[in-house]
């Protein structure tokens, strides 16, 4: 009688163990499919830089998130980014054609490349560079955007 009263001690315990234990779950994470139009050239790269918060937006290496470069085979080019968390996020394209992976600008600091900013805002002498939070863009479990390529400050 002792022993069954032991092995039901045993039981129960071991039933409150595994009650109390609480699952863990692996960081969902997300992939980001960038669809890059309007790419003039049939040679070099389109270089992505992902980012997760204004600082260094769009032009700073140093604060992206994930980065990369597509061969341009036509006029489109598509990049898959995986391995995202869930958040807010905001990507800069270059049309490299010198391969030196940035976006190349003149003395007044108007770009000689090809360029792009996640929802396409305006980009002209009296609007400047955009911010983040004009170019940001929530990114759920498969999330698609599309940027068009720009050769040319807006009007």
């Amino acid at each position: 009688m002792r022993k069954i009263a032991h092995w039901s001690y045993f039981v129960l315990s071991s039933l409150i163990s595994i009650y109390c234990i609480k699952p863990v779950t692996a960081e969902q994470t997300a992939t980001l499919t960038i669809v890059v139009k309007n790419i003039r050239h049939q040679k070099g790269d389109v270089c992505f830089r992902i980012y997760a918060g204004e600082k260094g937006f769009p032009m700073s290496d140093k604060s992206e998130v994930q980065s990369g470069c597509a061969k341009i085979t036509g006029n489109t080019v598509v990049k898959k980014f995986t391995g995202l968390k869930h958040g807010t996020y905001a990507v800069a394209i270059v049309d490299d054609q010198n391969g030196d992976r940035k976006l190349n600008t003149d003395f007044f600091g108007i770009p000689k490349e090809g360029f792009g900013i996640s929802k396409n805002p305006t980009v002209s002498v009296q609007t400047g560079t955009p911010k983040f939070r004009d170019a940001s863009f929530v990114v759920n479990k498969n999330t698609s955007i599309n940027i068009v390529m720009k050769y040319s400050l807006d009007p």
